[in-house]
């Protein structure tokens, strides 16, 4: 039996925020995924669990080439999350822990895929 996941779009006037930037639907902290349309075109997906990200995200450009996709966990981005330029080259890769507490790497690359910079936390090379 599978579990069918709720789905809203952010542009609903039923979608709000509160002031702990939490999504509410109907006044209730939003389980599920939201959508997000620009000109009649999906340009995120993005799971949340009690109002707060949580869960795997993704964004389009308006053109529909992929732009960025990832993990969050109660908020912050967990493990490893990708950023693509427009014409498809990668444009950054980022890593955190699971929890999404510690930033571990991070990597850019320019339009062309040259190497814009690199960062790796001292102490998580030792343990990968």
């Amino acid at each position: 039996m599978t579990r069918q996941v709720r789905r809203i779009d952010v542009d609903d006037p039923d979608v709000d925020g509160d002031y702990g930037q939490r999504l509410l639907y109907k006044g209730e902290l939003f389980t599920g995924e939201a959508e997000e349309h620009l000109a009649g075109r999906r340009v995120s997906v993005t799971t949340y669990t009690q109002g707060i990200k949580d869960g795997p995200y993704r964004h389009w450009f308006a053109s529909g080439v992929l732009q960025a996709t990832g993990v969050m966990r109660s908020g912050f981005l967990a493990g490893e999350a990708l950023r693509w330029h427009e014409n498809g080259v990668l444009a950054q890769r980022l890593l955190y822990s699971e929890d999404g507490h510690i930033a571990l790497a991070a990597f850019a690359w320019d339009e062309k895929g040259a190497p814009v910079s690199a960062w790796v936390r001292p102490d998580a090379e030792e343990g990968d």
